[in-house]
This record gives structure tokens, sequence and C-alpha cells, in this order.
């Protein structure tokens, strides 16, 4: 049996005469792969329509709700790639390249997502957060919308970008994602979010996903990120939450104060919790040994459920499998990405990859850098730079993003995120991010 980059490498496989798809052994099984990849990303800008087709057409709304949820996506047309590999190579084949893949960052995102949303720690950041916005000269909401959109995404470098999306999202969401926002500051928002949490994540080494895929192997540290990255990440982030945080602050000073419910809160059970986030964070490379810590985690929240409320078990599924799909569908589009990263000078590697970030995921965009030998140090860094810099355009541009649409889709009209309004809103801050990464 042949190995799967041998498979890989080949223009044309070898069918039984007398199969049905024998027609098909003159087509690359890479290039069949390309054109589900871009059926997908089709599906994926899309999506809405599918929520307003439901509306329009109630007998069939189930199935239109379920093609109209971005996270099902991926994870959909993954399962057609692996149906069609299986006529065509053989149930075997297919098998040996789905396990083949490595789906560590859709489980992380998954228990990750999991713990940071849990109550104990979005309230131990709430109240962090909510004290902090009292020292400052502007309205109460303004500076917690700043503070959501600014310090959050900058601590991801500490607790992981994933992470860092979903406090930012679910504090957010009754701040912004609301009825009497307008829709286009919504996605202008949403857009900041995406950005700041992409480029947000640069202070560290382990926390952004396309810098972890070439950490180790182009040997840069956290002094280096900050050095190179960092600052100017920090800088952009700042500018851009300063700069919607103004245009929102309008539309939300209004915003009826409600009285909070007295709920159990005990520092020591958030302690806890966030010992559980970090422990998952240190051993983020090995999925055993995290994903046993999330069972404890599991168990804990059961002993003392007085201070927990429903876990996002269904929402960090969906990431997981949105993820997984991914993995699945961009394992096979290396043929026609590589020579793309090989071949373009640093300045125009930058801007491709920005792009091209847009319509992949950023990390495994870095990962195929990481592969290239003679990638000279200033082409490393402009590709990392442009990875991270496109990474709030699309829902599918930043591991991360998914886990922020699933929490905050619900605040748009059509319980749906419009991919064109998001790209929109996120070209500015995208614009702000390269004109400093550009330094």
């Amino acid at each position: 049996m042949k190995s799967w980059d041998d498979l890989g490498r080949s223009s044309q496989f070898q069918y039984n005469q007398g199969s049905t798809f024998y027609w098909l052994n003159m087509y690359d099984i890479n290039v069949i792969a390309a054109i589900i990849f871009a059926l997908a990303l089709i599906h994926t800008f899309t999506a809405k329509q599918f929520e307003v087709l439901a509306h329009r057409f109630p007998k069939h709304a189930g199935m239109l709700h379920l093609l109209g949820e971005v996270e099902v996506v991926f994870g959909l047309w993954a399962i057609v790639l692996i149906v069609f590999m299986t006529f065509l190579l053989g149930g075997d084949q297919a098998i040996d390249y789905v396990e083949s893949r490595q789906y560590t960052e859709p489980v992380f995102v998954f228990v990750i997502m999991v713990i940071a949303a849990s109550k104990p720690i979005l309230e131990l950041v709430k109240r962090g957060l909510l004290g902090l916005s009292g020292l400052s000269p502007f309205t109460r909401e303004t500076t917690q919308v700043w503070l959501g959109l600014a310090i959050v995404p900058l601590l991801g470098s500490l607790i992981t970008e994933p992470a860092a999306m979903t406090l930012a999202a679910l504090f957010l969401a009754p701040l912004v994602f609301i009825p009497q926002v307008p829709e286009h500051l919504k996605y202008a928002a949403l857009g900041v979010l995406f950005v700041n949490v992409s480029i947000g994540g640069t202070l560290t080494s382990y926390s952004a996903p396309p810098v972890l895929m070439v950490a180790n192997t182009w040997k840069w540290d956290s002094a280096f990120m900050m050095q190179q990255f960092g600052w100017k990440a920090a800088i952009a982030v700042i500018l851009n939450a300063s700069v919607v945080s103004y245009f929102l602050s309008k539309s939300i000073q209004n915003k009826p104060a409600k009285a909070a419910p007295k709920e159990q809160f005990a520092y020591t059970v958030s302690f806890i919790h966030l010992l559980f986030l970090t422990t998952v964070v240190i051993f983020a490379h090995h999925p055993i040994i995290f994903f046993a810590i999330f069972m404890l985690f599991l168990g804990y929240t059961q002993a003392y459920e007085n201070y927990q409320s429903p876990l996002i078990l269904k929402e960090g599924l969906l990431v997981g499998f949105f993820l997984a799909g991914i993995v699945v569908l961009g394992g096979m589009q290396q043929w026609w990405l590589e020579p793309i990263v090989s071949d373009l000078a640093p300045k125009a590697l930058f801007f491709g990859a920005t792009i091209l970030t847009a319509i992949t995921d950023n990390a495994a965009l870095t990962y195929l850098g990481s592969l290239i030998t003679d990638l000279s140090d200033e082409g490393k860094y402009m590709l990392v730079a442009g990875a991270l810099t496109g990474g709030g355009l699309t829902i599918i541009a930043n591991a991360p993003n998914p886990a922020g649409a699933t929490l905050l889709k619900h605040g748009f009209t059509e319980n749906s995120i419009s991919a064109l309004s998001l790209f929109l809103g996120a070209l500015p801050p995208t614009l702000c991010a390269m004109i400093l990464f550009l330094l």
C-alpha cells in the first residue's frame, strides 16, 4: 500500500477497469480535494443565505438551518472528501489519510474553550475588568468594551488565543451584540475582535497558532516575538480597540443598567478553575495529558455545581468539528499552496500571506512555510506577519475565530454572521496591523 506522501505526489491512480469510477482515474485526487475545498469556501461565505431560506421554506427549515451553521461547513465537506476517497482509492486508504492528520489543535480549542467559558473564570475576569473600568474617565460601558477588545486579546499571549477569544466574546456579548447597536457597528466590533485576537497572542511564542507552527523550527522564543512582533501588535490592538470603542460609545452608553443577580461566587473555586486552565495550556502539545486534565475538570464542576453554569460543550464540539474539517481538507491543499509561498519575494509574501489566510487557516500557511528550507529571515518574518494580519478577515482564517462566531452569532440578524460584512468590518483593523507590521 502506498504511503499518503506517495499518493499526494502521484498525478494518477490505478483502478480496476470494471470499476464504476474508472473514468475518474485521469484526475489527481488532489484536484478533487481542491474542488471540494473551494465548495466548502463558497458554502462558508453563503452560509447566512441558508438561514434566510430556512424562514422562507419552513418545511425544510431543519436541514437549511444545519447547512447555515458555519461550524458544520468544513466538517460536512470533509466527510464528502472522505466518501470520494473511499470510492476512488478504497476504504483503507481513506482511513489511512484521516488517521494521518494531526487533530491536537481542534481538541485543544474545544477543551480550552469549555474551561475558559466556565462561570468561575468568566466571573473572575468580569470582576477584574469591571474594577479597571471604574478607574477610567470615560463611561463605564465604553471602557468595558475597550477592555474587552484590547486587554483580553493581549491576555491571549498568556492564556492562548482560543481562551482569550472565548472570554472576550462572552464579556462583550451583552455590551455590544445587542438589538440597539446597529448591525454595521457589530460587524466592526467583530472584525476588531478577530484581528486583535489574531495579533494579540504574539507577545509570546506559544499562544498564536501560526507562530506555534514555526517557533521550534526557526528558533523563535518569546523574547524574539516581543522584539519583532509583540510591541507592534500591542500598538495595533490598542488603536483598533480605541477607534471602534469611540464609534460604539453612542450606541452603548444608553444601555439600561441591569441589576446583577446575586449568585454564589468563591475565589477558591475560581482559582482551581484557573489552575485547570493553566495546566491545559502548559500541556497544549500533549492531547492525552490535557484531555485527562479536562476529564478531571468535568468531575470538579459536578462536585461543585452550585458555583457553575451549564458548560458550553455543544458550542465547543461544533468548533472542534469545524477545525477538524479544516485539518482534513487543508491537508490536501499543499500541492498548490506551497509553490505560491516559496516563489514569492518577501514583500509580496507578506501581502500574499494576508490574502491566502482569508481562504485558508493561517497556522496551516505558516506550517507550509516552515517546510521551505531556503526561506530567508526576512521571508520568515513577512510570512508570519501576513498570516497574523489576515487572521481576522474570515471565520476560517484563524483557529479561535469559529469560537467567537459561535458565541456571538445570536447577536446578528438571522442568528448568522455574513462573511462579506465580517470581511468589511475586519478590513480597517487589518490595514492598521499591516502598516505596523511593515515598520
